[in-house]
């Protein structure tokens, strides 16, 4: 009986395990022309992709530690940079977030728990 209640705790813990939230990121490029250096900055880090096609998705998995504004920076074939303000995103926050550049603009979407949703319509570049 004495095993029991020193391993019963240990067990519930193991069955229950520990969840880490992280974010499913994909970023689009939904234009007729290949971007270049295509970076997403985050609360406490950035990433991205030297190159993206059209039509092309760069998917990344990511952790945020700290909370802060997104902000999508890229260059486009004239050898423009672009910067696009995102939304606030807090820690804690998981699930997944798309970042859709479009010829119109950026449209910022996603599907995110610990935070209330906010929309984020079509920034322009």
């Amino acid at each position: 009986m004495r095993l029991f209640r020193l391993l019963g705790p240990a067990a519930l813990l193991f069955a229950t395990g520990c969840h880490s939230a992280f974010i499913d990121a994909t970023i689009s490029n939904r234009t007729d022309k290949t971007l270049q250096l295509v970076e997403l900055d985050y609360p406490s880090a950035s990433f991205g992709t030297q190159n993206l096609a059209p039509g092309q998705d760069f998917h990344y998995r990511f952790k945020l530690l700290g909370s802060g504004k997104l902000k999508l920076i890229y260059t486009d074939t004239a050898n423009v940079e672009h910067t696009v303000p995102g939304p606030q995103m807090d820690e804690g926050n998981e699930g997944s977030l798309s970042v859709t550049i479009q010829p119109s603009g950026v449209q910022w979407g996603s599907q995110l728990k610990g935070r209330k949703q906010d929309e984020f319509p079509i920034a322009p570049n």
